[in-house]
Formats: structure tokens, C-alpha cells, sequence
């Protein structure tokens, strides 16, 4: 039998890839994995909910409580209070013009109010009203005084003298009212008096003989 000759074998071997290559197109791809897919460069991630902050809590507000000297009287007329007030510390006087007298000092509040008080035991509990009057009541030698203190001028005001006379040492108090009125008490080594009226355009006042300086009073 006569085998069969080189250009029959190399034709069915010609088929034979033929076929190959049509099953492979035909099939798809089937067995290769496929790349994964990459997100779209327009999408934007999803953002984070926003967190809300609490407002900051408000400030508490002050009372504006300015530099000033107040002058005034009680209700009852039978004596006068004056008070001076500088970076919200208070100084105040409590004179009747004769032998009774208090020192009282203390601060302002944020509200206006003051509670000041003296090494006597005396009290004075005070509030501002505006820029203008201080109205309160004040507690000294046992009794309880209502009084107002209007806002004063430059010599209407509060002032003090101390020193010695005669070998006596002097402390004396003075209370200048708008009207020029004044009230005030000098103590000679523990003994109250009325006080001599002073000069309130100098402070100048003289006691038992002696000239003095009176100065304004401040805390």
C-alpha cells in the first residue's frame, strides 16, 4: 500500500490549524479572567456628614461703671454720704457733722451693685443707677439710714486730712455737697468734733490753730 506522500500531510496539518483557530474566535475568550474595572476618574468620593459646633456661650455683660465722686444725704436729713469709686473699688464716708463718722470700703459688681463695710462694723450696700446717683442705705452706730448720692463736680466731693496739732494726732473727714454745704467731723486723738470748714479749691482748713492740708479722698 502506498503511504501518503509530504504535501498531503502538510495540507491536513494546514486544516487542522485552520480549525483551531476558528474554535478559539467562536469561544470568545472564555478562559482568560478579565481586568477589574477602574472607578471613573469623575466620581468623587461620598463626604463625611459635617459635625456641628455649639455656638461659643455669650459673655456676661458688665455694667459700665466709670470713675466718679458721689455726694448726697440721707433721707432723714440727719446726715451725708459721700462715695468715690475708682476701678471698681468704692470708698465712703458716713458723717452726721458732728460725733458720729464710718469709713466703709469695698468693690462694685459686675450689676452695679456694692456692698462696703467698715472696721467699725458699718455697712453700706449701694447700687448704681446709670452714670449719675448711687441710692442705698447704709447701717452705722446701730441705726439704718436710707440715702441717694448724686454724681459731683470736682469740689464737691469727698476729703480727708490727717496730722499732728498741738501733740494731738488729727483725722478729719469732710463731705462737700453741690450746694457747698459741708459736713464733716475732725477726731483729736480718739475724740470727735465738729469739723472747721475747708478751702475746696485747696483743701486748705485750719484746726486748732494749725493749717492742714485736706485731700481728695480716693481707694
Amino acid at each position: 500500500m502506498k503511504r501518503p506522500g509530504p504535501l498531503l500531510t502538510l495540507l491536513v496539518g494546514l486544516l487542522l490549524g485552520i480549525a483551531l483557530l476558528s474554535l478559539d474566535a467562536t469561544s470568545g475568550g472564555e478562559g482568560t479572567a478579565s481586568a477589574p474595572r477602574r472607578p471613573s476618574p469623575s466620581a468623587t468620593p461620598a463626604s463625611a456628614p459635617a459635625t456641628s459646633t455649639p455656638p461659643p456661650s455669650p459673655t456676661p455683660s458688665r455694667t459700665p461703671v466709670p470713675d466718679a465722686d458721689y455726694a448726697g444725704r440721707t433721707a432723714d436729713d440727719t446726715a451725708a454720704v459721700a462715695v468715690t469709686v475708682r476701678d471698681r473699688k468704692a470708698i465712703a464716708y458716713f458723717c452726721d457733722g458732728r460725733t458720729r463718722e464710718s469709713w466703709l470700703e469695698g468693690d462694685v459688681a459686675d450689676d452695679g451693685s456694692m456692698r462696703l463695710t467698715g472696721r467699725d462694723g458699718s455697712s453700706l450696700d449701694g447700687t448704681l443707677e446709670g452714670a449719675d446717683r448711687i441710692s442705698g442705705t447704709v447701717d452705722a452706730g446701730g441705726d439704718h439710714h436710707v440715702f441717694t448720692a448724686d454724681r459731683a463736680a470736682r469740689r464737691s466731693r469727698l476729703w480727708r486730712a490727717t496730722g499732728t496739732v498741738r501733740g494731738a494726732r488729727i483725722d478729719g473727714g469732710w463731705i462737700v455737697l453741690k450746694d457747698g454745704t459741708q459736713v464733716g467731723v475732725v477726731t483729736r486723738d480718739g475724740t470727735t468734733s465738729s469739723a472747721p470748714r475747708i478751702d475746696p479749691e485747696t483743701g486748705a482748713v485750719t484746726v486748732d490753730g494749725e493749717r492742714l492740708t485736706a485731700r481728695p479722698v480716693t481707694p
